[in-house]
């Protein structure tokens, strides 16, 4: 059986939080939001289509929210 390693660990932590509910995601700090962007984009989903395409999905939504943060609503608020 493989090593659960320490940054999937963190991942799936940050990963179960958004997923508790709706709102949590917006409560996540903007150094919060990088590190599960990075840790999501090191993840290779490429052998599950469905995976994969979540994981596009949800790094959309992070970017998103990033930007959010950083320059303001925008056109989204």
């Amino acid at each position: 059986m493989a090593e659960i390693s320490d940054e999937d660990r963190e991942r799936v932590k940050l990963l179960q939080q958004i997923t508790a509910s709706k709102n949590e995601f917006k409560k996540l700090s903007l150094e919060q939001l990088q590190r599960l962007q990075e840790l999501v984009e090191k993840k290779d989903y490429s052998h599950d289509k469905k995976a994969h395409k979540s994981k596009v999905k949800l790094l959309g939504k992070i970017n998103v929210r990033i930007y959010e943060l950083t320059e303001g609503k925008g056109i989204w608020g």
